[in-house]
């Protein structure tokens, strides 16, 4: 027959109790065993120390009791019809792990409660009950418990602080970033503003590397750094004397040595800025050719870094293609033809090949484009995203 009842603490005065009642007030604990004596006696031991007992008398009635109302602690009888105290020990530890479990067993059943302990008991009790030994083993498995959930709350609450602080450390780096690319677009503008013949020169270029990028396809690591580069790839030229600058006509043979100094005074201004590193190898050898004839240095091949490459056909493209102080922008055909024939000498063979994939239409799409995208929706970012940003409404293809 199944018996649940719940015995309240007797009212008993003295410092002891009053100690107790502070201690042990609302702890509630479920005993379950089949022998109704076993119980009672339990519940008479445990409500005189100020325990709120409730007793089931199987597994299975202990499970309901569990769903309907709050336990800290269950202790159990190791054998029982039905449910064991070994399966409800597992029940509990998958459904109910805050809980203290203590597992009762016979003198004889020793190793099986050290079996249990193993699989997640807090302690086991012997029969028949020492009232202290019982007392002992309840206080320390509360004691286990509540430094259980001490643990736990201090792992949440570091987490938190962990994901509090991450989340500063990233708005610290967006608004980082955020001045980087207000920087460089400030750079970059400032570039075209002294350079007035080639207005827009610098955003062009950086797109239409980036298209030739899209085209070449697998750089996706690398966009960053050659974006960066096509777009200060002439800030050197804000050393450069406005007579030679400026300058309406051909350039003389000493003033252009002074021009091609741009590629170097360029990169000993960022070479030391740590994120603009990479740009700054473009910055260097933007005006290099595939087959050395190019400056400062006359690389060739291999030599030049890619992105810089990348860059050459670029450059080309838009001066070709742009008004100058000398002449009139020529047509894109032009561009083309002449990027073709210089494929695999002023050109590496694999990017004027890329170049020659996407169409004239194409091009002239991104020309129109040009002054509505912003650089600075690419500059900062993990990835470019300027590369869907730009309408492409006709498929890549030769001409």
């Amino acid at each position: 027959m199944t018996v649940d009842h719940q015995v309240e603490a007797p009212e008993k005065g003295g410092q002891e109790s009053t100690k107790s009642l502070a201690v042990c007030a609302a702890v509630r604990v479920l005993i379950v065993d089949d022998d109704p004596s076993l119980r009672k006696i339990l519940s008479v031991m445990l409500t005189q120390s100020a325990f709120v007992c409730r007793s089931a008398a199987s597994g299975e009635e202990a499970l309901c009791l569990l769903e309907k109302h709050p336990f800290e602690v269950v202790i159990s009888d190791l054998r029982m019809p039905g449910i064991s105290g070994m399966d409800l020990l597992v029940e509990v530890r998958q459904s109910y792990p805050q809980l203290a479990f203590l597992m009762v067993t016979g003198e004889d059943e020793t190793r099986v409660g050290v079996r249990a302990m193993q699989l997640g008991a807090d302690d086991y009790l012997l029969k028949p009950f020492d009232a202290d030994v019982v007392l002992g083993s309840l206080h320390r498995a509360l004691h286990k418990k509540k430094l259980e959930r001490e643990v736990m709350e201090y792992r949440l609450r570091l987490e938190e602080m962990v994901s509090e602080r991450t989340e500063q450390l990233q708005s610290a780096l967006r608004q980082t970033e955020r001045s980087y690319e207000d920087t460089l677009e400030a750079l970059g503008a400032a570039i075209d503003l002294r350079d007035s013949p080639t207005a827009g020169h610098s955003r062009r270029v950086f797109l239409y590397s980036m298209e030739l990028a899209k085209s070449i396809g697998g750089l996706e690591q690398q966009l960053r750094t050659m974006a960066m580069g096509a777009w200060l790839h002439d800030i050197g030229k804000l050393a450069i004397p406005d007579r030679i600058l400026l300058k309406p006509g051909p350039l003389l043979d000493h003033e252009w040595q002074v021009m091609r100094r741009h590629a170097r005074i360029g990169y000993e201004l960022v070479k030391s800025i740590s994120f603009l590193a990479g740009a700054a190898e473009i910055v260097l050898t933007h005006h290099e050719r595939f087959d050395g004839s190019g400056y400062p240095q006359g690389l060739g091949g291999e030599e030049i870094p890619f992105g810089a490459r990348i860059f050459a056909v670029a450059d080309t493209l838009d001066a070709m293609t742009s008004d100058r102080p000398y002449r009139a922008a020529l047509p894109l055909q032009s561009a083309r033809d002449v990027i073709e024939r210089g494929s695999g000498t002023l050109f590496d063979p694999l990017v004027a090949a890329a170049f020659l994939r996407v169409s004239n239409q194409a091009w002239e799409v991104i020309a129109r484009e040009t002054v509505a995208v912003q650089p600075s929706s690419v500059l900062a970012a993990g990835t470019i995203r300027i590369l869907g940003a730009i309408p492409d409404p006709l498929p890549h293809s030769s001409e």
